[in-house]
């Protein structure tokens, strides 16, 4: 992926990781476009980056991506890369019955919004130049919390969607897989101060550092997330679902 003279469609654009990104990205001369459900965050995101623009969308919504995939290539007909980044996390009790409305929300945002959002893009990219997609994972990908078992699930089931795509795609659109840890965003309730956990800032620096090159890795893994990452192949998976369950 080259570095500047993209168009670049960041979803969940209005906070976190996908606002910091979109805003690196767009001073290192990109043009972005980020994508959410709330205008106002959106359009804070935005505030002061003249190529910066928002767009509404809702990723749980299958009709409304292809109406937004419509407009965008219209508006925007030399994008080149997209990232999914937009998601949720639920904490929720497995061992007992209960509602399972977050479920369901969290696998149509994490899991089927960002593969009916490839699906809307994909022969659209296929046809640019330095064309990519970037997919959002998490370390909890590869040792789940337990706490929040779906989110951990959907995460497993992007990395894996993920491989596919970039097999499926080599030689036309470059495939990467971004691996956040734990980062003081505000995907949770107090997670944006939580102690232990990855400063934004540092993280968005560590992240823009391999990509600022021009030739990013397949996956993009700060040394923070190699704790989880990594367990299984070093055959620590034991301690880090130990490490994991006591979030």
């Amino acid at each position: 992926m080259k570095t500047s003279g993209n168009t670049i469609l960041v979803t969940g654009g209005g906070s976190g990781i996908g606002r910091e990104l979109a805003r690196r990205w767009h001073d290192l001369g990109n043009t972005v476009i980020v994508a959410g459900r709330s205008e106002g965050p959106l359009a804070e995101t935005a505030e002061g980056h003249a190529n910066i623009h928002p767009m509404a969308l809702d990723v749980t919504d299958p009709a409304d991506i292809q109406r937004f995939a419509s407009d965008v290539v219209a508006r925007f007909p030399a994008l080149n890369v997209l990232v999914n980044n937009a998601g949720i996390m639920r904490y929720e009790d497995l061992a007992a019955r209960r509602d399972l409305a977050d479920v369901e929300a969290t696998i149509v945002t994490n899991l089927l919004g960002p593969i009916r959002l490839t699906d809307g893009f994909v022969e659209h990219l296929k046809g640019q130049n330095g064309a990519a997609i970037i997919n959002v994972s998490s370390g909890l990908a590869f040792v789940p919390m337990p706490k929040a078992a779906t989110y951990s699930a959907t995460k497993a089931a992007i990395h894996s969607y993920t491989i596919s795509l970039r097999a499926k795609l080599e030689g036309a659109v470059e495939v990467i897989e971004i691996v956040p840890p734990a980062v003081q965003t505000e995907l949770t309730p107090g997670q944006s101060t939580r102690e232990g956990y990855l400063p934004l800032d540092t993280y968005i620096d560590q992240v823009m550092a391999q990509f600022e090159n021009g030739a990013p890795p397949a996956e993009v893994c700060v040394p923070n997330v190699l704790v989880l990452r990594d367990a299984e192949k070093e055959g620590r998976f034991d301690e880090a679902l130990a490490i994991t369950k006591s979030f």
